[in-house]
This record gives C-alpha cells, structure tokens and sequence, in this order.
C-alpha cells in the first residue's frame, strides 16, 4: 500500500446544466442560449484537477442510481478518482443548472440529490489516514443534519490528516457555529475575495488574508483575488501576493475549484506554499480560457504553458 498522501474531497459531485446567455433574463422573461454543456460538475471540478496532477483522489460523496448518476460515475472513472461510498439506489445524482454571461459571471440554480444522503459510516468507512488530504465545501456544512454528520467527522480525524475548507458562495448561509467549528479545525483555509471581505470586513485580499491567519495557531489562509493572482499568508504572518496570468476569459465556473485542486496536489508533492499558489494561478488562468467546469489542465500542459510564458 502506498504511503502518498490522498485526496479525500467531500465537495458534492453535481451535473451540471451549462447555458451561454447574452444576458440574464428578466423574471418571467425568457433567454435563447448560444451554447449549451451538460457534464459533470460540483466537486469534480477540483478532483479532476488534483488527480491529473497526479495526486490519488477519493469521491468522499455519494452517488445514485439514474442517467446523471452514471454520466458522474463515468467521468470518475476516467479521471481515475474513487468512488467507494454505496449508492442511494432510491435516487439520482442532483443538478446545478448554471447561465454563463459573456463576460465569464456566471449564476446557479441547484437542485439536490443522492448527494445530500451521505451517512456517518459512510465517512468513517473511507480509511482516512495521517497524512492525507481532506478538502470540504461550506455546502457540506450548511444545512443542519449534513453540517452535523461532517464536523463530527471531521473532530475524529487524526490531527495529522490536512484539512482545506473553502466556505464556498454561499458561506452566509453557513450557520456561524459551524463556520467556526470549521475554520477552528482547519490547516488551510481556501477563500476568494469576497469570501475574506466577508470573513474580514477587508476588500483587500493580502490584508484579510494576513488577517484570517491569527485565527487560530495553526491555519494558514489563501485568497484568491482572480486576475491579480491570490494573497498567501502562513500562520501569524504577513501574506505574500502571488501574481495571476494574462489570459482570455471564456468561463470562469470552477475556476476556483481548479485553483484549489492544483493548489492541495502541489503541496502534496512537496512544493513550498507559494510555488504550488503559483502553479495554481497558472492552472486556472488556463481553465477560464475554455468553455465548460471541468476545464483544470494537465500538470504537462500547465509546465509547457508556463514555459512558453517565461515564467
């Protein structure tokens, strides 16, 4: 059995419902859309990126039975992510419709599944190790019954495992309890800007950056701040800004969640925090470049793009 440290993603696998639109319609108005991306979605997003940045992946979710069920099962296979936790044979995987607006903003309508039924043993089947990974979402923490099952899951890890929490868009709806119980417990917190304003109460990513990190004594805190890059600031420290890349946005859906994926892979490699913060910058300058979530390259491409960038 290896000794590498593993992924364990408890962000929810959707499929997701992708529309190009010139523009948001007015309520009960109507919207032709140009393009069109039914795919896999949610937490692949930043599965699929760590594991072709060839980092082991674990799917700490749960599937069902149903088309959308077997599209996500399909696309998990051939990113050679597992997938270990029994179905919900009663029901299918959820759906996040998403309209993507020309300049990249995107909006979402979700609709849950078979996700949303995770189970205790489910979690504590999984086998997690010192050492490993575990990212979860503020999705997982923001409704009663699941954010219970997952916090108490998440107590019981051995103190060496490594957790990332990215509170995610809707981290208000988090309840504060829980969202401090989270970020008490976690090692990196991983955020975007408006996230850290919200957290901080500053719109300058390095400052709420610097600022989250005297949460606590051992968390360490990334901001992602899109185009500029992101703020990077270790445990009681000042942040560092990493730059962003010059790139053509097409999509920015899943970007941060490719940010993240590339992020946790390159620590887990044994790159310093601000090496892996810059190679994930890069990665997801990339992603936004093409249309549709899952869009995170590979850890070649990414080289090879960096390379011909002078970086």
């Amino acid at each position: 059995m290896s000794d590498a440290p593993r992924l364990f993603c408890l962000d929810t696998v959707l499929i997701d419902v992708v529309l190009k639109i010139s523009a948001l319609p007015q309520r009960a108005g109507d919207a032709l859309a140009s393009e069109k991306l039914v795919t896999t979605g949610g937490g692949f997003n930043a599965m699929s990126a760590a594991a072709r940045h060839h980092m082991p992946v674990t799917y700490a979710g749960r599937l069902g039975a149903g088309p959308f069920s077997e599209l996500a099962t399909t696309t998990l296979e051939r990113e050679r992510i597992l997938a270990p936790i029994a179905r919900n044979v009663d029901l299918d995987t959820g759906i996040c419709v998403v309209l993507l607006e020309p300049d990249g903003e995107r909006t979402f309508v979700t609709s849950p599944g078979a996700e949303a039924t995770l189970r205790a043993n489910d979690l504590d089947a999984l086998g997690v190790r010192a050492r490993d990974y575990v990212l979860v979402s503020g999705y997982n923490v923001m409704y009663p019954e699941l954010g219970a099952l997952v916090l108490a899951w998440i107590a019981r890890l051995p103190l060496e495992v490594t957790v990332f929490f990215d509170p995610a868009t809707r981290m208000v709806d988090i309840p504060k309890s829980n969202l401090e119980t989270m970020i008490a417990r976690a090692n990196w917190l991983l955020c975007n800007v408006a996230e850290a304003t919200t957290l901080t109460g500053r719109d300058d990513a390095a400052e709420a950056a610097t600022s989250l990190a005297t949460r606590n004594d051992t968390l360490d805190v990334l901001v992602r701040s899109g185009a500029e890059g992101c703020a990077v600031a270790l445990n009681h420290r000042d942040a560092v800004v990493v730059p962003g890349f010059t790139t053509t946005v097409v999509d920015t859906n899943g970007a941060g969640d490719v940010h993240n994926g590339v992020f946790v892979a390159e620590l887990a490699s044994g790159h310093d925090p601000l090496a892996a913060a810059r190679w994930a910058n890069a990665a997801a300058a990339m992603a936004i470049s093409k249309f549709g979530p899952a869009t995170g390259p590979r850890r070649d491409d990414v080289a090879e793009w960096m390379s011909k960038s002078g970086e």
